[in-house]
């Protein structure tokens, strides 16, 4: 590990080549970042961005109907408000503008991610804001089987093995549960973190929000009121948001590798990408060091130091994403928060969480 811990101030210097006044532009972006962020965070990414998939959407209506309680959180949040505002806002239709887009419910740039549709009867209907299936995947192969107790009566009657089955055959037509944490992470950063050259460049689109996964999850979007059958919006435990840290940068450092990898024109995009990119490394070899026990860290850091962060690597960038994926996915995996209390002092506190809670009431 010792050999992974060197200096990577020159690289925040030379993250994308040669660059004019870096500390002065990196200073203006950020001004920028924070006046348009809140309003237009993550607009018109492509539809194949995230992981709904049209024709086998139902609908957040079909969830409701077990899950009462946190589609009551879900009506109070930005995810569900996007419906109405977003197409109205002043910066999105001047984003359409530059981009050619005259109806923004009905431009597939912008359904990806701030919207669930579905497929009725051949033609495609925006139903809601960012939903259920936004980020725990379309639900029509398994929603029927996943809110089934294995044809028996009630949840006492299915037995743990039986449960365990149910679980595991609804994950495999396409449920992304909350145990898949990594799953879930990657709907987040797929539309927090922007894959599309072209809106930064041509529309003006803010290349992504400061989106961290512990202080986003917790805020305003928390629901986490099923397995304490709604008596409170539980936030997460000590021992999850450890892991929801390291899962979140792995995430994170994966993706802006992927669009540095895509990227073709030395201008806003690719340049915030590197940054982006090169702040997640510091930050894992940050969390590496205090967890010299965790091997998984020290992989990430040196596999994503594999790579240049340049125009025309992408061979050399995916392949490195493929590799902290991989290891990412092996961390969620394998460890529970349990042995992470190092890096309790890098964790957001309550104070850094987006938006309040509500409750399910």
């Amino acid at each position: 590990m010792s050999a992974l811990f060197y200096s990577t101030s020159s690289m925040t210097r030379n993250a994308f080549g040669a660059c004019p006044s870096p500390v002065l532009s990196i200073r203006m972006i950020c001004a920028v970042l924070l006046v348009l962020i809140p309003l237009v965070v993550g607009l018109f990414v492509k539809d194949t961005a995230h992981s709904n998939e049209t024709a086998k959407a139902v609908g957040a209506n079909a969830c409701a109907e077990c899950h009462t309680k946190e589609t009551t959180i879900w009506k109070n949040t930005r995810h569900h408000q996007t419906f109405r505002e977003m197409p109205r806002s002043k910066k999105a239709r001047e984003i359409g503008r530059k981009l050619g887009i005259k109806r923004i419910k009905a431009d597939p740039l912008c359904l990806g991610c701030h919207f669930t549709k579905r497929d009725k009867r051949g033609a495609i209907r925006v139903t809601a804001g960012i939903s259920c299936e936004s980020c725990h995947g379309a639900a029509q192969n398994w929603i029927k089987l996943h809110s089934e107790f294995s044809g028996k009566p009630n949840k006492k009657a299915e037995t743990a093995s039986e449960a365990a089955q149910r679980w595991k055959q609804s994950v495999a037509l396409g449920m992304i549960r909350k145990d898949d944490m990594y799953g879930v992470a990657k709907n987040c950063y797929g539309c927090h973190v922007v894959p599309n050259e072209e809106l930064v460049n041509v529309g003006g689109h803010p290349a992504g929000s400061p989106f961290e996964l512990v202080s986003w999850s917790q805020g305003q979007v928390r629901h986490n009121v099923w397995y304490n059958n709604g008596k409170q919006n539980a936030l997460a435990s000590t021992k999850r948001r450890r892991l929801m840290y390291l899962v979140g940068l792995t995430v994170e450092l994966e993706t802006a590798l992927r669009a540095i990898a895509v990227a073709t024109k030395f201008k806003g995009y690719a340049i915030r990408m590197a940054h982006r990119a090169d702040k997640a490394r510091k930050a894992m070899l940050d969390a590496a060091k205090r967890l010299p026990d965790i091997p998984e860290l020290g992989s990430i850091v040196e596999d994503a130091h594999e790579a240049g962060l340049k125009l025309n690597n992408k061979k050399v960038l995916m392949a490195a994403a493929d590799k902290v994926a991989a290891t990412g996915k092996a961390l969620s995996a394998r460890y529970d928060g349990g042995k992470l209390a190092a890096i309790d002092p890098l964790i957001p506190g309550k104070s850094k969480y987006v938006g309040e809670p509500s409750d399910s009431n």
